[in-house]
């Protein structure tokens, strides 16, 4: 048996000759009987002399001509099941070229179950037929699933030796003595939990578990990470061709520990969700430049630190906190923006290429490090702002109005010239200018038309009069168009 249950050997091979019943008996038919005798000696040759992988492409060619045949499922699903052994004991140090999606023990072991299935379908009273789906089982490690699969056949043929031999060795295994249960199996087993269901990087129980094509499995956002850092297997430095965002879970080893472990799944799952929705207050910071509400940036992301951060934030709430420098502290500014992610593009090395818009601004209240990005917990901050129908509302709006005026009219100039990068953003610009009617939002996008140092604009960051930054808006753009004009 598959997983060397069984030392009976009367199951372990493969039939000789496949089961035609009362097939047609034309030329054309004997002709396409005779192919499939041919191919069937070919695949046992195969498989006697371990070549796997012939063995399960030649069985294919016969499922093909008589797709209705359990012997020929039946062989195959022995083949996949040896060949899922095979790539477990592989050794860990695998050439590059054996490096390729879809050298998955445990695939393979589905396929077995797929063709095990089948077999039981087309013919429940064959002994076999449960043999084979009990092999497969005990790969993918149901071995629930698998003990009463080999009972069920036990009550179809209760003096089958390979059955029961199989059944003792599955006991055995799992520990099963006469008057245990397996729900007391499944209680030790949640007590007598060993390291084979940790992730070898961050050393917790497996979450979201996927398995590489040379056999080691990590929680997905782990290798994620490992992998931003280069395409070879943490363990085996095996190359790795494959994208771990889309690389299939392992879903029966997911299954088996959200099962065995679920205290300790629930907890791995809050970890997660913690990292990916931080709260209302909580940001992950990029340190890069001031931006100001309202202003429109793209980003290539690069650096691993953040290419984890920006993965984590689309998970989330597609927002991060933009950090300046402060140069009087040569630190990083106490004030920033926090942005919003409108367009995410991840590229084939594993970059971003991002497009981001200023949202609020906030203060950092304090920060720390995280998977070697900061987070900080900031407040949020607004301008004063004057009561509705108060002459100081209308006179911020009037203010806001003839600053409108201005920028439109230079705006103008701009489209008539259209002769710098600077005139084109200007322009995209102008297409999402504010109401003059919510004068803070207006202020932020007059201060985006402006050539400014990163000093000025984090002081316009930090001022929470709308008056006094249109003012000074005015000043920079009165100056901008005396060096225009």
């Amino acid at each position: 048996m598959a997983a060397g249950l069984n030392r009976n050997g009367e199951f372990d091979g493969v039939d000789e000759l496949p089961t035609f019943g009362d097939s047609s008996s034309s030329s054309s038919w004997e002709q396409q009987r005779s192919n499939i005798y041919d191919l069937m000696l070919q695949g046992n040759r195969a498989f006697q002399e371990n070549r796997l992988e012939d063995a399960i492409s030649i069985y294919s060619k016969a499922h093909r001509l008589h797709p209705t045949d359990p012997v020929i499922l039946s062989n195959r699903s022995a083949a996949f099941c040896r060949y899922s052994q095979h790539l477990r004991n592989r050794p860990a140090a695998m050439s590059e070229s054996e490096a390729l999606v879809g050298m998955d023990p445990m695939m393979h072991a589905e396929l077995a179950l797929k063709d095990a299935e089948k077999v039981h379908e087309i013919r429940n009273s064959w002994p076999k037929s449960y043999y084979r789906k009990a092999a497969s089982l005990i790969l993918l490690e149901r071995y629930g699933d698998a003990r009463e699969t080999l009972l069920s056949g036990l009550q179809v043929d209760p003096f089958s030796i390979p059955l029961q031999a199989a059944l003792s060795e599955l006991d055995r295994r799992i520990g099963l003595g006469s008057s245990d249960s397996m729900t007391d199996r499944i209680k030790r087993a949640k007590v007598q939990r060993t390291d084979d269901f940790d992730c070898t990087l961050c050393l917790k129980l497996l979450y979201d578990p996927v398995t590489t094509p040379c056999g080691h499995t990590f929680c997905r956002a782990c290798l994620l990470q490992s992998m931003d850092h280069g395409n070879k297997c943490p363990m085996c430095r095996t190359v790795l061709l494959l994208s771990p965002r889309t690389y299939p879970l392992s879903v029966t080893l997911n299954n088996i520990i959200q099962k065995i472990f679920p205290e300790e799944y629930a907890e791995r799952k809050a970890e997660q969700e913690t990292l990916t929705h931080l709260g209302i207050h909580i940001l992950p910071l990029f340190v890069m430049d001031v931006v100001l509400p309202c202003q429109k940036l793209a980003l290539n992301i690069f650096e691993p630190r953040y290419r984890l951060m920006v993965r984590r934030i689309m998970e989330g709430s597609r927002r991060m906190g933009m950090v300046g420098i402060d140069s009087a502290t040569s630190s990083i500014a106490a004030v920033a923006c926090e942005v919003e992610i409108c367009d995410c593009e991840p590229l084939p090395d594993g970059r971003f290429f991002l497009q981001v818009e200023g949202r609020r601004r906030f203060r950092i209240i304090r920060s720390w490090d995280q998977d070697g990005y900061r987070v900080a917990e900031v407040e949020w901050i607004s301008d004063y702002c004057p009561p509705d129908g108060t002459k100081e509302k209308e006179d911020l709006q009037e203010m806001a109005r003839k600053a409108e005026e201005l920028a439109r009219s230079w705006i103008r100039r701009a489209r008539a010239d259209r002769q710098s990068r600077r005139d084109a953003e200007l322009l995209s610009l102008a297409e999402g200018m504010p109401s003059p009617r919510d004068p803070e939002a207006f202020s932020f996008w007059f201060a985006n038309l402006l050539h400014m140092r990163p000093s000025e604009r984090l002081e316009l960051l930090r001022l929470t009069d709308t008056r006094e930054r249109i003012s000074r808006g005015l000043i920079f753009l009165r100056v901008e168009r005396g060096c225009r004009v």
